[in-house]
């Protein structure tokens, strides 16, 4: 492989990381169960995301509600499923299988209907289509509790907001639409993270093949859903700070390519550069874990702990869709 096409493929791989690490960021409100269903709604299997598909900015990702429109793109049933059941991924048990199979979905809202009542619609239409049953259940469950430590939080709060959102750039890859759009923006030696909230996310090389990504503005409990992902089991926000922090960090690109293989994202060639089989950081030895050092140097910590919570057990569920 050419420098010039390694150079194309690192920035590439930084688009990709602030991809992965950002969007779970993105939510939907609550509201009471709703006895409904789309109006009409289309599912289709999708091929992995490949880099060559991110070069092109060819990519459908996330869950987008404009108007009486829901599309959602390249999702598994790992995370339709809890969005559909108002819980965190890692609350849903069911086969392994589930996060590999990616889909596309355009639906249409009835009448009458809003944003919020979305999953309820979603958990129907997973119901009629993929012939999905499930229970719930409560459970002692592995984590990881976010905490402050000894010394205190080392972590500034970031300044009021601007009056004006920073814009995409010319070439940026823009998810979501309204208040959830954010666009990752290439720039030399990396990428720029734009969040419509007026929060930004810088993602440049570190040392020791690491990426370090500094955010402008984060809740503590947005961060631990950005961590979940990075870690071998759910982190749980302990801390207690309720402002928003500016926050830096590094991250292995071993991480970052185990991130990206669970996600479904077909690395082929580039995922052999330096990548590490298995789960993204181990929990058995945390002082070795660049995450676990990165959180130490924040003045937060991470502690294994059990905790109570609900989960939604998957007792069947169809791999594949009845027809459209």
């Amino acid at each position: 492989m050419g420098s010039n096409q390694f150079k194309i493929t690192r920035r590439r791989l930084i688009e990709l990381a602030g991809l992965l690490l950002l969007v779970p960021l993105l939510a939907f409100g609550q509201a009471p169960a709703a006895a409904l269903t789309f109006e009409v709604a289309t599912i289709k299997p999708v091929e992995p995301i490949t880099p060559a598909a991110i070069a092109a900015g060819k990519l459908h990702v996330g869950m987008n509600v404009v108007g009486d429109r829901v599309d959602i793109g390249y999702m598994s049933l790992a995370e339709l499923i809890p969005i559909a059941f108002k819980v965190k991924p890692y609350q849903v048990s069911g086969p392994d299988w589930m996060r590999s199979q990616r889909f596309d979905i355009l639906a249409k809202l009835p009448a009458g209907a809003t944003k919020e009542q979305v999953p309820e619609l979603l958990q129907a239409l997973l119901q009629e289509r993929f012939q999905l049953k499930a229970h719930r259940e409560n459970r002692e469950n592995n984590v990881y509790a976010l905490v402050v430590g000894k010394g205190g939080p080392n972590l500034k709060e970031s300044p009021p907001d601007s009056n004006a959102p920073a814009e995409p750039a010319p070439g940026a890859l823009t998810f979501g639409a309204g208040d959830n759009q954010f666009s990752v923006n290439p720039s030399r030696g990396g990428a720029t993270v734009v969040s419509a909230q007026g929060g930004t996310t810088k993602i440049t090389p570190g040392p020791d093949g690491t990426l370090r990504m500094e955010m402008s503005k984060v809740t503590m409990p947005a961060f631990v859903e950005m961590l979940t992902p990075l870690v071998d089991r759910p982190v749980v926000d302990m801390t207690e700070l309720k402002g928003n922090y500016q926050v830096a960090m590094d991250i292995s690109m071993e991480t970052i390519f185990n991130v990206a293989r669970s996600s479904g994202v077909n690395l082929g060639a580039l995922g052999a550069r330096g990548a590490v089989p298995g789960q993204p950081a181990a929990a058995t030895d945390p002082s070795g874990s660049s995450i676990f050092t990165s959180i130490q140097q924040l003045g937060l910590r991470l502690e294994s702990r059990k905790m109570p919570a609900e989960f939604i057990v998957v007792d069947h569920v169809e791999k594949m869709p009845s027809e459209n």
